[in-house]
């Protein structure tokens, strides 16, 4: 199955990085053990996020080259960033990529201060330079995927708005609202999930499904905990903490003891950044400088998901101690008291947490259910919450005596170890079956049995309803249809056989959203309940003063909601079609007065325009009825119109506009400009004409044949690699 073959690759990925780092197999199995079952890694198998996965999984071996290169084996690291830089870009996440560039240059950084004290900085620059080459192969083998996501994303709602909004100051340079990149952020002493798995009660699961804690509930409010979570952090919702393993925990404390050299130091600065990024709107003064002036961070959102860092860091050091110890036992000898100290650390706290829980923490119930407890009557308030803090609390206990216990078998094998009574391979056995234990129970939690079904074939996936039916009857060119029988803008079902006007993506282009905004959802609001007043009949709804903008994007069916979660398709005579003639443009100095002059015009025969397109569009004249434009071929990536008009002038096409689309009349190239905000449009002569838009652009063709060199330049390298391995293994 895929999800056997996504935790294989975080196990090989990390196993080939401590190879890497010269470390014996039994401790390089171990390591990769501790760090593919950290809980993150197994929540987004369940959750769907496979990219992600293997964005994750690439990781390791392609830091593996790093190291190589800086420990002397030019080739090897070269052939390895190079291969797996490549794999790392292709997996398309770029969020994740971009959290690990800390890593590598906290780990450059380590090896320069190394180099300055060894006084090998030639030696560094060589490596250095193996590096660059080795990313610029594999960045070069993606360059189409890089530079055309790049173009979209500013495009998109990640990119900055041309709009002045009057909160401004909440926005960052990227376009993204601050709230809205901060949203989901990691609690401060939601920070204890990596040493204790349920600090915050887990997943946004209903309460009532945790038959251990329900033991502790008054049978009189069971039916409310089915209402409430299991999850009492601050963030919006979470399918489950970022878990790295209570020995690993301890064994990284020890590892800040007893572990020399400035790579300790890396891997501590990156963690604590990782640490201090994740909490983001809680800790605003630093998100703040990092959205400001570190480039590229106010391109993503969910900033808790960079506790990816701590999760690679927080095992590596910790395998940085065990190699130690297992390299020079004497350390538990000579060093006993940083074990105690490391012991203290971690086990006490959760010991301390398990005896005194509201000491610590004295808030077992989130702010929003608070508020909603109190619309409560008055008399069942008090004993509801305190009946749920005894509840939370004991499921806090519970996971704090887990790792204490889990700690406490874990040093338990470095005594046994010390005293000689288990040999290096018993410990390094032992301790991992340890820690595969307490992840693999933890991550059991959140990816459990149930998830996984039989697998079954299906001629559609999407089932077709009555209603998809009747509007799939329609076999016009081109249309759209609006679904208000859905929350429209974030399923994705109807466009399954329809264009849909809306749908969900993470990164809409941002002109939409904004029209989204501005007015297309006002639009939808009105046109259900003018629909619903005329019950169904059209005629009796004025539908070029209730819905403009959806008639302009040529929305010619709305799928309306009915009783029993039945839908119903009603027709749309007012929609505009593919494509039409205006009587005027309306020229405006910027976006704003763009954007407001859309609902203040009559779409159907004036279109408003940026001043910046008034030498491509110029002015156009009052149209008759023999103006006709029409659609007689449709592509995604190719439109043909056939235009007929006594007058010419200006055509608005209902199409989105972007980069890259050109225009051709009767085969010459003209030029195409932006209206009514989003829309497509052309100047056409009089006469008949043939219209095509196309989608071709030349930076295609341009990268594609970057990727080709870079392919060219790996096989070779690959060639050379085994060459040089083949003739050193004769030589042996």
């Amino acid at each position: 199955p895929d999800y056997v073959w996504y935790v294989f690759a975080y196990l090989l990925g990390f196993y080939i990085m401590l190879r890497a780092f010269d470390y014996r197999q039994s401790l390089a199995a171990l390591g990769s053990i501790i760090w593919a079952f950290s809980s993150y890694f197994f929540i987004i198998i369940a959750a769907g996020h496979i990219w992600k996965v293997w964005a994750l999984a690439y990781l390791p071996p392609m830091i593996a080259g790093v190291v190589l290169a800086y420990r002397g084996k030019y080739l090897k690291g070269l052939i390895l960033t190079a291969i797996f830089s490549a794999l790392e870009v292709n997996a398309n996440h770029v969020q994740m990529t971009y959290y690990y560039l800390f890593v590598i240059l906290f780990m450059v950084i380590a090896y320069l201060v190394d180099a300055i004290q060894k006084k090998q900085l030639a030696r560094f620059g060589k490596a250095t330079a193996v590096c660059i080459v080795g990313a610029a192969i594999g960045i070069s083998l993606n360059l189409s995927n890089l530079y055309h996501t790049w173009q979209y994303g500013q495009e998109t709602m990640r990119g900055k708005s041309e709009l002045v909004k009057k909160n401004a100051a909440n926005q960052t340079s990227s376009g993204l609202d601050r709230d809205y990149i901060t949203q989901w952020s990691y609690g401060i002493d939601e920070t204890w999930t990596l040493l204790i798995p349920d600090a915050k009660g887990g997943a946004s699961v209903p309460l009532a499904q945790n038959q251990k804690a329900m033991e502790k509930a008054d049978p009189n409010f069971v039916q409310i905990y089915q209402q409430l979570g299991q999850y009492w952090g601050n963030q919006p919702g979470t399918s489950g903490p970022v878990y790295v393993g209570a020995f690993v925990c301890m064994l990284f404390i020890l590892g800040l003891f007893i572990v020399k050299g400035p790579m300790k130091w890396a891997l501590l600065a990156a963690t604590i950044l990782s640490v201090l990024l994740a909490w983001g709107r809680n800790f605003m003064p630093f998100t703040n400088f990092f959205l400001d002036y570190v480039p590229m961070y106010a391109k993503f959102r969910t900033v808790a998901s960079i506790l990816v860092i701590a999760e690679f860091t927080i095992p590596l050091l910790a395998m940085m101690a065990l190699k130690k110890i297992v390299d020079e036992p004497e350390i538990l000898t000579t060093k006993i008291k940083y074990v105690y100290a490391s012991f203290g650390l971690t086990a006490g706290f959760c010991l301390l947490f398990a005896i005194m829980p509201s000491v610590f923490f004295p808030d077992f119930i989130s702010v929003q259910e608070m508020q909603a407890l109190q619309q409560l009557p008055a008399e069942y308030q008090g004993p509801i919450m305190s009946n749920l803090v005894e509840i939370r609390k004991g499921i806090f206990t519970s996971d704090c005596w887990r790792s204490f216990w889990i700690i406490v078998i874990g040093s338990a094998f470095l005594m046994l170890y010390k005293y000689k009574k288990l040999g290096k391979e018993f410990m390094i056995a032992g301790i991992a079956v340890l820690c595969l234990v307490d992840m693999w129970m933890v991550n059991k939690r959140y990816l459990y049995d149930d998830m996984f079904v039989d697998k079954t074939e299906r001629d559609a996936p999407q089932q077709m309803t009555e209603t998809d039916k009747i509007i799939c009857r329609d076999k016009a060119l081109d249309y759209r249809v609006l679904n208000l029988a859905s929350n429209t803008f974030n399923e994705n079902e109807t466009s399954y056989y329809h264009k849909s006007i809306g749908g969900y993506h993470a990164a809409k282009l941002r002109r939409y959203q904004e029209m989204i905004d501005a007015h297309i959802a006002p639009e939808m609001q009105k046109t259900m309940k003018a629909v619903a007043e005329a019950g169904g009949d059209m005629t009796k709804v004025n539908g070029d003063s209730v819905f403009p903008v959806l008639n302009m994007l040529n929305t010619k069916y709305f799928i309306m909601p009915l009783q029993g979660g039945q839908t119903v398709p009603v027709q749309n005579p007012y929609a505009y079609g593919n494509a039409w003639f205006v009587d005027e443009v309306k020229y405006v100095d910027n976006a704003n007065q763009e954007i407001e002059g859309v609902g203040k015009v009559n779409l159907r025969h004036v279109a408003v325009a940026d001043a910046k397109f008034k030498e491509q569009l110029a002015q156009s004249v009052k149209q008759d009825d023999t103006s006709v434009v029409k659609m007689t071929q449709y592509k995604p990536n190719n439109l043909t119109y056939e235009v007929k008009s006594s007058k010419g002038g200006v055509i608005v096409f209902s199409e989105i506009y972007y980069p890259g689309w050109t225009a051709t009349i009767d085969g010459q190239p003209a030029e195409l400009g932006r209206v009514d905000y989003i829309l497509r449009a052309l100047n056409v002569k009089a006469g008949t004409h043939k219209v095509v838009l196309d989608f071709h652009p030349q930076s295609l063709k341009n990268t594609e044949t970057i990727a080709y060199i870079g392919y060219g330049v790996l096989v070779l390298l690959i060639i050379i690699g085994i060459g040089v391995e083949v003739r050193k293994r004769k030589k042996e």
